[in-house]
């Protein structure tokens, strides 16, 4: 009787948190995505204007990632040590302040200049988020836990595409152009939630007036638990940590997704309307660009899921790679923007449903000491693919661009083979399995 008890506490507690935390922080990511991508429609009209080059719109793009991967680690310590609640509004409220100034900028020195500061100050965002969560959920939640987050990557581009341009064609204020409004009015949301984040998001459990000390109790018991399990297998300092070659495994094995989630990101509006048979309105070609996002919310959920339930996230993230070689090498061939946006929307099962599942698997690395730094360094050197894929669209020919995003998921798949797995035999005869 007493552990039935036990389970319906773990099971309300577990349901509380996740309808408490996941919505707010998807919403969170949802506004960081849609003002990190947005110059990629800007692009429809702002090329033309400020008289920008395929080359010089490609390093304007990356750009913001040269200042995230320098500040990522960094801004990760200082919210381990001073808490998420403080942390997460300031990079909110700095990074809205920066998109509204984009709507100024009178040339490409002004872009590259703010694009820079944005990666400085959205980095540690998703780090910290992921991090966050670490501190609520159990590993056995974390795959469904951080897909949902996730979600906001489709989400965004959902919301985003339509919204943006929308706004470049309907709204012209004051003689500035649309992309200029677009640039102010989508900032502003992220100054406001990061008003927001200050009254709402609580840093531990011990904290949550939400949970009843029994519920409280149970989450932190579980979770040191975890942790004590975590120091047997995994490095216990952080020097340690950068010798360990599973790291670095984990650095190249998300960089190759990386560089594909937002070489595409940046560029897909610019391809679909190369592609285009007839002129398409700015419109049109936002529509067209939510597709593989679409495909992309149940290929996260599912996969999460599913990875959770089997807890077998090794065979989930092989898989992933497996969809994404295929679509994008077929993708090369496509001669039309349907052809494309099919298979695109195919290696959009891959590309998405790997996040929230890589995610979850690499905490399972990583100590309570050695996860800020931990999974801030994995997906710091990993956003290096964030200025590379949008490079590799603006110096090669867009079906060139689909063989490279193919190659790189074939290492992906190589590393996440060669990433073997660690037990430890404890005095108990149980083996604690960190990583599967």
């Amino acid at each position: 009787m007493e552990k039935i008890n036990t389970e319906a506490l773990g099971q309300r507690t577990v349901r509380k948190i996740m309808i408490r935390i996941l919505p707010f922080v998807m919403f969170l990511y949802v506004i960081a995505q849609i003002d990190r991508v947005n110059i990629g429609f800007a692009a429809l009209d702002m090329n033309a204007e400020l008289a920008l080059s395929a080359e010089v719109f490609g390093l304007l793009s990356g750009i913001f990632f040269i200042g995230y991967f320098l500040f990522e680690v960094p801004s990760n310590m200082v919210l381990h040590k001073f808490g998420a609640r403080m942390w997460i509004a300031r990079i909110m409220i700095t990074w809205g302040i920066i998109v509204v100034l984009t709507g100024f900028v009178q040339s490409a020195t002004h872009l590259y200049i703010l694009r820079f500061l944005l990666g400085v100050a959205e980095a540690g965002f998703l780090p910290g988020i992921v991090l966050y969560l670490t501190y609520w959920f159990r590993k056995k939640e974390r795959a469904i836990a951080t897909s949902i987050l996730l979600l906001a990557i489709p989400i965004s581009s959902i919301i985003g595409a339509p919204v943006s341009t929308l706004i470049m064609d309907m709204v012209q204020w004051g003689n500035l152009s649309g992309w200029r409004w677009m640039f102010i009015l989508e900032g502003l949301p992220a100054v406001i939630l990061g008003i927001v984040v200050l009254k709402y998001l609580i840093n531990n459990p011990k904290d949550a007036k939400w949970l009843s000390k029994e519920e409280s109790d149970w989450l932190i018991t579980e979770l040191e638990k975890e942790r004590n399990e975590d120091k047997l297998v995994n490095k216990a300092t952080k020097k340690e940590m950068l010798k360990d070659g599973r790291v670095w495994q984990l650095t190249l094995l998300y960089f190759t997704n990386y560089t594909a989630m937002f070489g595409l990101s940046f560029w897909l509006p610019t391809i679909i309307k190369s592609l285009s048979e007839n002129g398409s309105t700015n419109l049109q070609i936002g529509w067209l660009s939510i597709i593989p996002a679409l495909i992309g919310i149940p290929a996260n959920l599912i996969m999460g899921w599913n990875a959770s339930r089997t807890n077998s996230h090794r065979g989930h993230l092989i898989f992933a790679f497996i969809i994404s070689i295929i679509g994008f090498a077929a993708s090369g061939f496509a001669s039309s923007s349907v052809m494309m946006i099919v298979l695109l929307s195919f290696s959009a099962i891959g590309l998405y449903g790997f996040m929230g599942v890589f995610f979850a698997y690499m905490t399972f690395f990583f100590t309570e000491n050695t996860a800020p730094v931990g999974i801030a360094l994995v997906n710091s050197f990993a956003s290096i693919g964030g200025f590379i894929g949008p490079n590799i669209f603006g110096l090669v020919t867009a079906q060139s661009g689909m063989f490279i995003l193919s190659g790189l998921s074939v290492i992906g798949a190589i590393m996440v083979i060669i990433l073997k797995p660690k037990k430890v035999t404890i005095k108990t005869p149980i083996t604690v399995e960190i990583n599967n």
